[in-house]
Formats: structure tokens, sequence, C-alpha cells
């Protein structure tokens, strides 16, 4: 969902699996090995777009019942207020809307990476995004 342009996808998935090939030790043996993986390829994924400088956009990438929160977060034009009221809130907040909107990861990823239960990913980003919402209006 994070991107509409296949090649893209094929080729941060193929950088995925060289990275583990040439360093399968860089998992430390905690966590689940799957959200290590996707960290990764998530990583991949970005750098693929950085290196071909576009953005393809996904036809449904803003459905869900959030969709007008980040419809907010992609219109905000000071970008340096949002990294000021991200580097605000408290670590924990901060990771789970890391992992949950910059990582794309689903509430029981996030949950597994964060190893807390999925209600407390939930509350989470709940009180980050009112914290940030506070902080950018």
């Amino acid at each position: 969902h994070r991107c509409g342009d296949e090649d893209v996808v094929f080729e941060a998935l193929q950088d995925t699996f060289v990275a583990v090939w040439r360093n399968p030790l860089s998992w430390n043996g905690t966590g689940e090995v799957p959200a290590w993986l996707w960290g990764i390829a998530v990583r991949r994924l970005i750098g693929a777009h950085r290196t071909r400088n576009h953005w393809s956009p996904v036809a449904d990438a803003g459905a869900g019942p959030d969709a007008g929160a980040d419809e907010a977060v992609y219109g905000i034009e000071d970008v340096d207020a949002l990294v000021t009221a991200m580097g605000a809130l408290d670590r924990d907040l901060q990771a789970a809307v890391r992992a949950t909107y910059l990582d794309g990861l689903s509430v029981a990823e996030a949950s597994v990476l964060l190893s807390v239960p999925p209600g407390t990913v939930k509350t989470r980003v709940m009180r980050a995004k009112a914290q940030l919402r506070g902080a950018l209006t």
C-alpha cells in the first residue's frame, strides 16, 4: 500500500533480501523476524523512492478512519513545526507514530515491534495525534 509502482516495489524487495543475505547477524535476536524484515524493507522502499526521485500515488492510500488526519499532515506547509511537535512527544508516543505512520506497520505489527499490546499502540497513537493537533493549530 505504500507504493503503486511495481518496479520500485520489486527493487526494494530485492534490496531487502540482498541486505539480509549480506548481514544476517544484524538481527539481534530480540523481537520477531518478520518485524525486523519489514523494517529493512521499509527503509529500502524509501531509498528506492529517493533514488527515483518520485512518489507514485496509490488509489486507496488515504482510505480508512484516519484519512482526514493523513490529509491534514500531508497538507502541512510548515514542516519545521511538525518536526518540532514530533520532537516534543514522549519517546513512547514517537515510536508508535513512527511505526504506524512512517514505517506503515499495522497495529499488530507495531505491537510486536514495540513489545506492547495492540491496545497500547492504539492509545499511544491516539494520544500523539491529539498532542500534535494541539501543537499544530
